[in-house]
């Protein structure tokens, strides 16, 4: 790979604008991964996203089946359940961009992204079966996980980055954790285990995986207001693991609309640069964050070798 930019977007939760389409394009983005948690069942707001001129790919989250997946959530239903199936269309809307259980090659960037569980709520404990029974035949943890290394399996690219709703467990079990539960009561790993145990078993096939990007928790924590989440670990193989859940994502008062992308740039198959980057209506950048910088490099090339030598 050469050096790439691209965009992670946070939980929309509604907030997607014809501005945000412009501002993508301003930013000069290669690539743009979605998270998730467009609204509840919000099929005006994929529509909306679905025509994005650029190189994509998406994963439903929970709230995208908020009315659906759960038997708490049909009896609030606000729509005629029988005559409608939203969570279809916001996957037809999609198409190939979204890659829950499966991937999308981007061969100009040498890289495929490949999709975790899609619509996860997180936690240890399998939810919503009948969901995942009748959409797409999975009952356990350990079928997920198969699932999952199987649409990394069928990419042809060596570089993966992974895209989930919720990030993977063993990130942390304090609630400023990447997936740290920060409700009560307070403390707990709340990443989904099949998640984990597939990026183990597809870095043991020999894939490469520098960068996994989710969100479902975030950044503000509920019990507390002196610090945020952590946003970006990385582990013993360099693989660096990005919460993009910076919510509200666009911000309004008098004086300006801003809204955030979080920027990540790859170079020689690893992220090097995270920021969190506020716009205003304008498409100009208001304020940056940095959220991630890699040390820098201990490689030596051949040429290097040879000089030495």
């Amino acid at each position: 790979m050469t050096r790439i930019k691209i965009a992670a977007i946070g939980d929309i939760h509604d907030q997607w604008e014809t501005a945000d389409h412009i501002a993508l394009k301003q930013l000069k983005v290669d690539l743009a991964l979605f998270v998730g948690d467009f609204g509840n069942e919000a099929v005006t707001v994929v529509r909306q996203l679905a025509q994005l001129k650029m190189p994509y790919a998406a994963i439903l989250g929970n709230h995208d089946a908020w009315y659906t997946a759960s038997a708490w959530g049909r009896q609030k239903c606000p729509y005629n359940r029988e005559v409608e199936d939203r969570v279809q269309e916001q996957l037809t809307l999609l198409n190939q961009a979204h890659v829950g259980y499966s991937q999308r090659q981007f061969a100009d960037l040498g890289l495929s992204v490949v999709g975790s569980r899609p619509f996860s709520w997180g936690g240890p404990v399998w939810k919503n079966e009948d969901f995942y029974r009748d959409r797409y035949g999975v009952t356990s943890f350990s079928e997920s996980t198969e699932r999952i290394v199987a649409a990394a399996q069928a990419t042809p690219h060596h570089n993966i980055i992974f895209l989930g709703h919720n990030g993977p467990y063993g990130l942390g079990d304090r609630p400023e954790d990447p997936c740290g539960r920060d409700w009560n009561p307070i403390g707990g790993d709340f990443g989904d285990p099949d998640f984990q145990a597939a990026i183990a078993q597809v870095r043991s096939l020999g894939k490469h995986i520098p960068l996994v990007v989710f969100g479902h928790m975030h950044h503000r924590l509920r019990h507390t207001k002196i610090v945020e989440r952590t946003v970006v670990v990385t582990d013993d193989w360099g693989t660096v693991y990005l919460n993009a859940a910076a919510v509200p994502r666009i911000v309004r008062d008098r004086a300006a609309t801003l809204r955030n992308f979080t920027l990540i740039t790859l170079e020689a198959d690893r992220a090097i640069d995270i920021k969190l980057v506020w716009l205003d209506e304008a498409g100009d950048l208001v304020s940056e964050r940095d959220l991630y910088r890699a040390a820098p490099s201990l490689a030596i090339s051949e040429s290097d070798r040879e000089i030495e030598a």
